[in-house]
C-alpha cells in the first residue's frame, strides 16, 4: 500500500530518512522476503547467508511450487429468513450478517475509496505489488519492530486472507492460523492469488473483496455496513460515507463509528486525502467531504428467534424450527453438516405457523396466566390430516430476564421443552378407551365401584411380564362419585376408578402400543412408562404431542407427526428436502368416530362445560394431577386440535389457594383454568373458517347411559372375574394374553422435526427397563 497502517502521507523525497540498526543485512533480508512473495527466486538457488536470518530461499521456493493453485470461493456465510406459512418474516438468523452485491450494485465511489486506501495501484499490477509490498517491508524493518506496521499485500491477497477467515468459521484457533503474520501464510496467499488472478478480472476480484470483508459491528460485506452504519444500500452511498466504510477495514474495532467517531473521522479523512492523492477526487472535494460530520444513521440488525417474540410470541416456534434445522436427518446427515449448513445460512424456511391462530393462542395464553403468576401456561396448536403446528404460546415471553424462560413448554426436552414433560392426568384416558375399543371391547362396558377401589394385589399385563404397585388405591375426586359408569359417562365424569379397571382389563400393553402410534412418549423421549397408573395420566408428556394425539381423533384415526417446516430455499431457488409428517392409519374410523362423540359429551355435559364452543363441533377432556401440579385441557374439531397445560415448569406448585391472573382459586381444576383457555384461543384461530361436523360414530355404538344409582358390589368378588379387585365389579371375562406387534412402533425423535428412529431389535413400548412400582408421583387420581 502507498501509505502507512497510521494512514500518514508517504515521505517526500530528499526527506531524511533514519538508517536501520541492522544497515544492509537488515535490507536485504527484507529484499529476500519480498523476492520469496514474489515468487522471483528460481528453484534451488542457496543463500547460505539468509539461512542465518532464519529464511530459506530453496524450501520457501519448492513448498510454493507444491501449493495447488486453485482456490475455491467459500459459500459466504448470510442469513436465513424464518417465514410463516403466508411468507410473511418472523425472524432473520445468522451467524454472520452479510447481503451479497455485484459489481453494478457498489457504489463507484465506494470502489474508488477501498482501492485508494488498500491497494492503489490495484489495475495496474498483477497478483502481487512488489512494489509496495518491498516498501512496506523496508519501512517496518526500518522501524526496528516499534510503532505500526504498514501492509504490503495487494487486494487480492487480502481476499485470499479473508477466505481463510471466512472458513475458520468461529474457531478462535483457526482464525489466529488464517491471520498469523508468517511467510509461509503469505507464500500461500500468493500462490492462490496468482491463480484468482488468471481465472477472474479485476473487477470481479474487487467485488468478492467487498462481499467478504468485515466492516464492525456484524456486518460483514458493503452493503451490510451499508444498511448497519447509514440505513441505506451500497449503491447510494456517498463520498464522505464511502470514505467512513473504506477506512474501518484496516481496524474494524479501533475505528468504529459507532464507538470511536473520533477516530472513525479522523481516519476517513485519511482515506479521503489519500483518495486526492490518486486523482480520485479533487483536493477541494476532499476537503469540503473532511468538513462534514460523520451523520451516521445506524439501525440494529436483529437476530435471532428472540427478535420473533414481539410477533405474538412466536419466538419459541422460531426456536423450535431452529432445532428442527440442526436435529432432523432431513437437512444433513450428521449434526455437523446441518449445524454447517445453518451457519452458512442463505435459507428461506417456510413454515407452517398461521398468524392468526399464533395471535390468538397467545392471548390466550398470556390472559389466562400472567407473566409474573406462580404458574406458567402453554398452548400448542396442531392441525390433524396434516401434522401442521399452527401455534405456539406461553405466558412467560421468551428471554433471560425474571419471569421470562428459553424453556419451551410445549416440547420435548431435545427440542428445548421441560427435562420431563409434564403429568397429563385424565386427558391420557381417551387413548385408554380408544385401546379398549380398538381390542374388541364396547362402549357399554360398565364397572360398579365405590369412592376408591384397593389395586394393591392386582397385576397388571405389559408387553412383558405383568406389574403391580403395593401401594396403589386410586380414587375418585369425589366421594359421591360411586356407582355404576359405562365408558360414556365415565369420560363425561373423568371416574378414576372406571377406568383402572378398564385398564386392568385391555392391558397396559394395547394401551401403550397405541399411545406409541399416536406419538404419545415421554418428554425425555422415552417410551410411556407401563405402571398402573398410567391410564391416569402418570406419565411425563409435553403439550405438543398430546394435541397432536388428540388431533388423530379429529381426523378419524389418522395420526400425523406434527412439522413446523414446509419448505427450505436455498438464495439461488434450490429447494430442499424437508420432514414429512408421515400420516398414517393408527385406528379404526369407528374408533375415532366413537371417541369423537363420547368426548363431545365431555365439553357439553361433563367436566369441560366451560370450554365447550357454541359455534361448532368440538370434544375435549379435562385433566388434573395429584396435588394439583398440573391442570390440563386437550380438544380439538375436525379441523384444528389444541392442547393447553398450566403448572409449574418444575412441577413444584400446588395449585391450592393460588391467584392466578388476579382470581384466587380454592381448587384448581382442568376444566376450570386450562378450559377457558382453550376456548379463548380455539375462538380466534377458527373465527371465519369453516365449521364441518363430526363424523357420525356406527349405529348402536353409544348406547343409553346405564343407572347411576346402581351400587357397587361392596366389596364382593364378581364370580365372573375372580381376579376383579375388591370394590369393583365387571360385566365381561378377562382378556386373554396380548401378543405384540412382530414390528414395534417407532418413537419420533426430534419432538415433532419429522424423523424417526431407525428400526431396533423388536421390544415392547416401554419396556427399556422393568417398570419400578410407586415411582410415578402423580397417578391416584387423573384429573375431572
Amino acid at each position: 500500500m502507498a501509505r502507512t497502517s497510521s494512514g500518514s502521507a508517504r515521505p517526500k523525497r530528499g526527506s531524511y530518512r533514519p538508517r536501520s540498526p541492522l544497515g544492509f543485512v537488515g535490507r536485504f533480508a527484507a529484499f529476500v522476503g519480498a523476492s520469496i512473495l514474489a515468487g522471483a527466486l528460481v528453484a534451488g538457488v542457496a543463500l547460505p547467508f539468509v539461512g542465518g536470518l532464519g529464511l530459506s530461499a530453496k524450501a520457501a521456493s519448492e513448498n510454493f511450487d507444491d501449493l495447488p493453485g486453485d482456490l475455491d470461493q467459500p459459500f459466504l456465510s448470510q442469513p436465513s429468513y424464518i417465514l410463516d406459512s403466508e411468507g410473511n418474516q418472523l425472524a432473520m438468523v445468522y451467524d454472520r450478517y452479510r447481503i451479497l452485491r455485484n459489481f453494478d450494485q457498489i457504489a463507484p465511489i465506494m470502489r474508488q475509496a477501498i482501492v485508494a486506501i488498500e491497494d492503489s495501484r490495484f489495475y495496474e499490477h498483477g497478483p502481487i505489488d512488489l512494489k509496495g509490498t518491498l516498501r512496506a517491508l523496508l519501512r517496518n524493518q526500518q522501524s526496528g519492530g516499534t510503532g505500526s506496521k504498514q501492509g504490503g499485500s495487494s487486494l487480492t491477497q487480502q481476499y485470499v486472507k479473508n477466505i481463510f477467515v471466512e472458513e475458520a468459521g468461529n474457531d478462535p484457533a483457526k482464525v489466529a492460523k488464517a491471520q498469523a503474520q508468517e511467510v509461509s501464510r503469505k507464500i500461500k496467499e500468493l500462490k492462490y492469488a496468482i491463480g484468482l488472478e488468471q481465472r477472474l478480472s479485476k473487477d470481479e476480484i474487487l467485488t468478492r473483496y467487498l462481499n467478504i470483508t468485515f466492516f464492525g459491528r456484524q456486518a460483514y460485506g458493503v452493503e451490510a455496513a451499508s444498511q448497519r452504519y447509514f440505513s441505506k444500500h451500497a449503491a447510494d452511498l456517498t463520498l464522505p460515507e464511502a470514505a467512513t466504510l473504506a477506512g474501518v477495514v484496516q481496524a474494524p474495532s479501533a475505528y468504529d463509528p459507532i464507538g470511536y467517531p473520533n477516530a472513525a473521522r479522523d481516519r476517513r479523512n485519511v482515506v479521503l486525502q489519500r483518495m486526492a492523492e490518486v486523482k480520485v477526487i479533487t483536493q477541494a472535494e476532499a476537503d469540503t467531504a473532511k468538513a462534514t460530520e460523520l451523520n451516521l444513521k445506524t439501525q440494529p440488525l436483529p437476530n435471532g428467534c428472540i427478535t420473533a417474540d414481539q410477533i405474538d410470541g412466536a419466538a419459541f416456534f422460531c426456536d423450535y424450527v431452529e432445532r428442527v434445522v440442526k436435529n432432523d436427518p432431513a437437512f444433513g446427515a450428521n449434526k455437523d453438516e446441518r449445524d454447517k449448513m445453518w451457519r452458512e445460512g442463505g435459507l428461506r424456511i417456510t413454515t407452517t405457523l398461521d398468524r392468526k391462530a399464533q395471535k390468538a393462542a397467545y392471548t390466550a395464553a398470556t390472559k389466562g396466566v400472567l407473566q409474573k403468576d406462580p404458574v406458567a401456561d402453554a398452548v400448542v396448536m396442531v392441525e390433524p390430516g396434516t401434522g401442521k403446528i399452527k401455534a405456539m404460546a406461553q405466558s412467560r415471553p421468551y428471554g433471560f430476564g425474571d419471569y421470562e424462560t428459553t424453556l419451551n413448554y410445549s416440547v420435548d426436552h431435545n427440542m428445548g421443552g421441560s427435562t420431563y414433560g409434564f403429568q397429563t392426568g385424565s386427558t391420557f384416558k381417551p387413548i385408554t378407551a380408544a385401546a379398549a375399543l380398538e381390542n374388541g371391547m364396547k362402549v357399554d362396558q360398565e364397572y360398579s365401584t365405590g369412592y376408591d377401589i384397593d389395586m394393591r394385589k392386582e397385576k397388571f399385563r405389559t408387553c412383558g411380564e405383568s406389574t403391580r404397585d403395593p401401594k396403589y388405591q386410586p380414587q375418585n375426586e369425589s366421594r359421591s362419585e360411586t356407582g355404576t359408569w359405562n365408558m360414556q359417562t365415565a369420560l363425561e365424569k373423568s371416574i378414576n376408578t372406571y377406568f383402572v379397571l378398564l385398564s386392568k382389563d385391555v392391558g397396559l400393553c394395547p394401551i401403550a402400543t397405541l399411545a406409541d402410534q399416536m406419538g404419545v412418549h415421554q418428554g425425555n423421549g422415552e417410551a410411556l412408562k407401563q405402571v398402573p397408573s398410567m391410564t391416569l395420566g402418570a406419565n411425563t408428556i409435553a403439550p405438543m404431542n398430546m394435541a397432536a394425539a388428540y388431533a388423530t381423533f379429529a381426523s378419524r384415526g389418522v395420526y400425523c407427526t406434527p412439522i413446523a417446516v414446509t419448505e427450505v430455499a436455498k438464495l439461488d431457488g434450490t429447494k430442499l428436502s424437508v420432514p414429512q409428517a408421515g400420516c398414517k392409519q393408527v385406528m379404526k374410523q369407528s374408533t375415532a368416530d366413537t371417541i369423537n362423540t363420547l368426548l363431545k359429551g365431555v365439553v357439553e355435559d361433563g367436566t369441560g362445560t366451560q370450554a365447550g364452543l357454541k359455534d361448532r363441533d368440538n370434544a375435549g377432556k379435562t385433566g388434573t394431577t395429584n396435588e394439583r401440579k398440573a391442570a390440563w385441557f386437550v380438544g380439538y374439531t375436525p379441523n384444528l386440535s389444541t392442547a393447553v397445560w398450566i403448572g409449574g415448569a418444575k412441577n413444584d406448585v400446588e395449585m391450592v389457594d393460588i391467584k392466578i391472573a388476579g382470581t384466587t382459586y380454592e381448587k384448581v381444576y382442568g376444566g376450570q383454568v386450562p378450559g377457558p383457555i382453550w376456548k379463548s384461543a380455539m375462538s380466534g384461530a377458527l373465527k371465519g373458517v369453516d365449521a364441518p361436523d363430526f363424523a357420525a360414530p356406527p349405529p348402536g355404538a353409544i348406547p343409553a347411559k346405564p343407572d347411576p344409582n346402581k351400587k357397587p358390589d361392596d366389596g364382593k368378588p364378581n364370580p365372573r372375574d375372580q381376579n376383579r379387585p375388591p370394590g369393583g365389579g365387571s360385566t365381561r371375562p378377562p382378556w386373554p394374553p396380548w401378543t405384540p406387534p412382530v414390528t414395534p412402533p417407532t418413537t419420533p425423535t426430534t419432538g415433532g422435526g419429522g424423523a424417526t428412529k431407525p428400526p431396533e431389535t423388536p421390544r415392547p413400548p416401554g419396556h427399556t427397563r422393568p417398570p419400578s412400582t410407586g415411582d410415578i408421583g402423580g397417578g391416584d387420581f387423573g384429573g375431572f
